[in-house]
């Protein structure tokens, strides 16, 4: 539990971190990865957002070797709040009302979930068959791939109305759901016993370059929305997507028993799905046109 609350906290400041050095940045694409890294990688406050974020893998490593799937997502989903907080904090970001009942439902979610865990009584899987783990994530890939390139194509459509971001989260969410089981693969052969044996068995298995593809393709995808859209908007929508994705075919794939008792399996379920309906409150476009910070610095006077 503390390690996903110590999770959600690296992941939000992660992100706001490195929101922040791309608003000072100039504009990324993420049909040109070399330029994008270059310039991204000469920004330290970039560097430590991203830090950040590796620790928060490393705290989700711990939680997935503790937690079921289901379960975690729906702690995860509560970084959501600390994020929208930070983001109208340090970003300048406003909230509106409808994202204001989105955190209250998100708390309630985070509470229900909390409540249906019970140490010792859940079922942690260790393992899931590779071809049902690469059916599972490969057409995830390629959707998300495509979502994404449909989005850049329509911005750059002539007399068409600049995204919300909501295409562009759901795109990078689905590359971040596949990466969530990829981490749940590598955390359940991670082992002290034999780590000569255990590493051998990670590289024979999909994940290891599961995690390379989505890292590589996220990281791209993500810093060049990032930089287009408030992170209060396409952060909650990414983060939901791939909670969905996860806690769902996560639980499915993994063969993890949900909670025998009613009471624990109507609050583990119920909070799942409020967590999930934040995405159906998140507002679909923005009311005012987003001015990315940093801007005005970039405009010549």
């Amino acid at each position: 539990m503390i390690a996903a609350l110590l999770a959600n906290v690296l992941y939000s400041g992660g992100f706001v971190l490195e929101k922040r050095a791309l608003g000072a940045l100039p504009e990324v694409d993420f049909r040109r990865p070399a330029r994008l890294l270059r310039l991204v990688l000469g920004s330290p406050l970039w560097i430590g957002g991203s830090l950040a974020l590796a620790a928060g893998f490393a705290a989700q490593l711990a939680v997935y070797r503790t937690l079921p799937i289901a379960a975690a997502q729906g702690i995860f989903v509560s970084g959501l709040v600390l994020l929208v907080l930070l983001s109208s904090r340090l970003l300048g970001e406003r909230t509106t009302s409808r994202e204001r009942y989105a955190l209250a439902a998100i708390l309630l979610a985070l509470l229900m979930v909390v409540l249906s865990l019970r140490e010792g009584a859940d079922t942690v899987s260790r393992s899931a068959p590779a071809p049902l783990v690469l059916t599972v994530c490969l057409p995830s890939l390629a959707l998300g791939v495509w979502l994404y390139g449909r989005a850049e194509r329509r911005s750059r459509e002539p007399r068409r109305a600049p995204p919300s971001g909501v295409a562009y989260g759901v795109a990078v969410g689905l590359l971040y759901g596949v990466s969530s089981l990829a981490v749940k693969g590598v955390s359940s052969r991670l082992t002290t016993h034999d780590p000569t044996g255990a590493a051998v068995g990670l590289l024979r298995s999909p994940y290891p370059y599961l995690l390379l593809f989505t890292g590589a393709f996220g990281l791209v995808m993500s810093q060049a929305a990032l930089q287009r859209c408030r992170a209060s908007l396409i952060v909650p929508v990414c983060t939901t997507v791939s909670c969905l994705f996860t806690a769902v075919l996560g639980t499915l794939t993994f063969g993890e028993a949900l909670p025998q008792d009613p009471v624990r399996l109507t609050l583990r379920l119920a909070g799942t799905v409020l967590a999930v309906a934040v995405l159906l409150a998140m507002p679909q476009q923005d009311a005012v046109p987003y001015t990315p910070l940093g801007a005005k610095e970039l405009t010549p006077p």
